[in-house]
This record gives C-alpha cells, structure tokens and sequence, in this order.
C-alpha cells in the first residue's frame, strides 16, 4: 500500500468472485443509495459478462460490509478499506467497474494507487464540485441525502418507498423497474448497520471533493452516464471526462442514474468493449 492510502480502514468489507476464475479482475463498487450493494446494484451485467473475471465488494457500511469504525472523508474512507482488501488478496492491478459513490472511490484509489489501477468505467459518479472558473455543469449534490431523509422519514423504510425511490431518481423508466430489485434493496436498507447510518451522517462520512485529484488518474476511464440522470447532467459528464487525463464518455438515452441496471445490455457491451480481457502487452497510447 502506498503512504498516499496508508491507515487500513479496520472494517469486514463483504466481497465475493463471479465469473470465470482466470484472467483480469474486474472490481465492482456500487452506487451510495438506501440499500445499494454490489450483487444487487451489477447483477444483469454480472451475468452478461460470464467470462470476466469479477470480484463484487459492497463498501463499508452497505449490504454485509460493516461501517467503518472511524468516519472520515468518504471516498478516501472507502478507497483505504478497498485498498486493504486487494493487499489482502494479493491483487497488484485491477480494472473497475463502478456507479456512483463506488466511482469516486474508484478515482481516489487509482488517484492514491496510480499502478494498481488497469481501466476504470465510471458510471453516473460526481466526484468535484466545480470544473474550472465560471458556472459549473447541471448537478444536485444534496439530492442524495434529500432522498435518504424521505426513505428513512416519517414511518421508516419500506418497500413501497423502496419502488418509489428507485422509479424517482434511479430509473427512467418507472414502469420496468423489477420487483426482485426493490426486495433486494429494501432487505439490504434495513439491516442494523443501514438503520444506524440512516440516521447518523456523521457515521457514513464527511463528503469530500476530489476535483484537484483528478489529474492524477492515469488509467483510461470511460465515463457512461444516463441521459436523464437528476444527479447531474451529461454536461457534467462531458466536464468530468474533460477533466480526467484519458477519459472519454458514452452517454446512454432512457436511463436515468443506474443504467447498469436500467439498461445492462448497453453497459455490458460497453465493458466488454472498453475493457481488455487479457493484460495488455505493450503500452497504450492516449
């Protein structure tokens, strides 16, 4: 582990391997919603890419992962105890795949851990603040926690609000959202640690801008974004892929902020397209 992602965050971090057992891992990181983990959040395109190699890991504080025992800035937090895990399992370089809060973790580890770090897909995540001088691009940065105060509001989670959150925010599409998702979802909201961290922000970490951090990723990172997303705008998409050394950007129509799971035909093949499924054996070129 380099000093910049020193201070192994001791908490268990649930993790799992799906896929074929050889080649390149891919690292799946989910979004930061009410109930959000890796198996649920991936769980189409998990299967339409049976012959990568994937290692799903639900962060700290969500599905079976416990909250980190001292909060701090969040995506660090979280890239400290990613980091953790792959010294663990002996893992020197990995591709990632992930939405969200899993993609700003995702750029501070390859931003703190620039070798270990192959190519990234950075689904619907808003790591900066602000882009450069002047007005910065449509974006909502407290939409998230509006959300998380009316699913844990008023009588507490349920599944009704479950549905209702996701066709909201999540999806486009309101109409297709399956039912085994929102159960999924609403078990995972309702454990203890997801009960104790819906009411304590402090505990789930402070939020933290990595914008000056973005220069320092060197990994080729496709930015996919969903055309409706009301987290933020593809203009904030295009800005962020602007501001990243190699990125480029794929925006997707009908779909809002998960198209993973909206639309995991479309991002499957974007993966299976970005990212090399053998380790590439000479440098790439930007």
């Amino acid at each position: 582990m380099t000093a910049d992602l020193t201070g192994e965050v001791t908490a268990e971090v649930a993790h799992g391997w799906a896929g074929s057992g050889t080649g390149p891992v891919t690292v799946v990181l989910h979004g930061g919603g009410p109930g959000c983990h890796s198996t649920a959040d991936f769980a189409a395109v998990l299967a339409l890419c049976p012959h990568r190699r994937w290692l799903w890991v639900d962060l700290p504080g969500y599905g079976a992962s416990d909250a980190p025992p001292t909060p701090g800035p969040l995506f660090s937090t979280h890239a400290r105890a990613l980091a953790g895990l792959l010294d663990r399992l002996e893992l020197s370089t990995v591709d990632f795949v992930a939405q969200s809060l899993g993609g700003s973790v995702a750029l501070r580890f390859a931003a703190g851990e620039p070798d270990r770090v192959r190519r990234i897909v950075l689904i619907g995540s808003q790591p900066a603040m602000t882009f450069g001088s002047g007005p910065g691009p449509r974006s909502d940065p407290d939409l998230g926690a509006r959300v998380r105060v009316r699913y844990y509001g008023g009588d507490g989670p349920s599944a009704e609000k479950m549905h209702a959150l996701i066709a909201e925010v999540e999806w486009h599409d309101a109409t297709a959202v399956p039912e085994s998702t929102v159960l999924a979802r609403y078990r995972a909201s309702t454990t203890p640690t997801a009960l104790r961290l819906a009411t304590d922000a402090t505990a789930r970490g402070a939020p933290e801008d990595l914008g000056d951090r973005l220069a320092e990723v060197r990994a080729p990172t496709l930015v996919v974004w969903g055309r409706h997303d009301p987290f933020a705008g593809p203009d904030y998409a295009a800005a962020l892929a602007d501001a990243l050394p190699r990125g480029d950007l794929a925006v997707l129509g009908r779909t809002a902020h998960h198209p993973q799971a909206e639309r995991p035909d479309a991002v499957a093949a974007l993966v299976s397209a970005f990212l090399p499924s053998l380790p590439a054996h000479r440098p790439e070129r930007s």
